[in-house]
């Protein structure tokens, strides 16, 4: 029998569903399903102010202490780690994860699969997890990323209705519901399905391959643009608001400054580059935009810097 540690940490509860549904298949398994949660609890709803203060500690990925872990094995055949990007980087209890011995004594030398409930910017926070698996010895095989599917603006409004009044209902009453589609929560078991049948045939090298063919990872260009240029300029904001708050300054000014940032880059700046990009960039650019959805839809991690 497989013995297959499922783990992940769900502040609304989407990414539990997620991660139930993809382990569903794997009935003759001993699974060992582990929800991690901080030893200091975020809030939700979310406030704005603790929202937008969480920025900082993500992007610069400091983790958070997370409270004891009792794991059934020693050892793992598979391990399934499901993750939600926060600010382009992976959530701060995920990153806390990786600063847990008993975990990074498990992951070493063991085949793992990243499942990502994200509202649709997941790139930048893959990365980081390829890095983090590979620190830790592991070997990443596999990667599914479950995304909300609306617009890129309507999204970011109906994300923060959820976000911010704990409900996951229509904003105004006429917006889409906020998140992952329930088809595609209900829908990714088929992925869990693909993957034990790779797990018992032993030949999880190629399990990554059979994803991208099924066309789950669709990786819209606008928003490869996007987080081409974003992450750096969040990681900007981060270290000016932590060695403002270390210098003396007030650090909820800086964040709030932030928050006016973002708003304004999101909803006006934006849509103008977007235009531009897309008239004057983007056809010239084909090929290269093919080679960079190629690496963000496989496993490797980049050695050079460059994609």
């Amino acid at each position: 029998m497989k013995k297959i540690l499922a783990i992940h940490y769900s502040q609304t509860g989407q990414l539990t569903d997620i991660m139930n549904n993809f382990m569903s298949p794997f009935t003759d398994a001993d699974i060992d399903f582990i929800k991690i949660e901080p030893e200091t609890s975020f809030p939700f709803p979310w406030s704005t102010a603790t929202f937008f203060d969480a920025m900082p500690e993500t992007v610069m990925e400091h983790g958070m202490p997370l409270k004891s872990i009792s794991f059934k094995h020693e050892q793992y055949d598979l391990i399934v780690l499901g993750y939600q990007p926060w600010f382009l980087s992976p959530s701060i209890p995920t990153i806390g994860l990786f600063h847990q011995e008993d975990f990074l004594k498990r992951i070493k030398n063991t085949p793992v699969v990243t499942v990502i409930g994200s509202r649709n910017m997941w790139l930048n926070a893959q990365e980081s997890i390829k890095l983090q698996i590979q620190k830790a010895g592991g070997k990443l095989i596999g990667n599914i990323p479950l995304i909300d599917k609306t617009n890129n603006l309507v999204s970011a409004f109906t994300i923060l209705h959820w976000m911010l009044k704990g409900k996951k209902t229509k904003k105004w009453g006429i917006l889409p519901l906020p998140g992952i589609a329930e088809a595609d929560i209900k829908g990714v078991s088929k992925m869990g399905a693909l993957l034990k049948q790779h797990l018992s045939e032993n030949h999880l090298d190629t399990f990554q391959e059979q994803v991208i063919s099924s066309g789950v990872i669709n990786i819209s260009t606008n928003i490869l643009f996007i987080e081409g240029r974003a992450k750096k300029l969040f990681i900007i904001w981060a270290k000016l608001i932590l060695k403002k708050a270390a210098n003396g300054g007030k650090r909820s000014f800086w964040v709030n400054f932030f928050k006016y940032y973002l708003v304004i880059a999101l909803f006006v700046v934006s849509p103008i580059v977007l235009t531009i990009y897309t008239i004057f960039v983007r056809p010239f650019t084909v090929t290269q935009i093919k080679r960079k959805k190629a690496y963000y839809s496989n496993t490797e991690l980049q050695t050079n810097g460059k994609v």
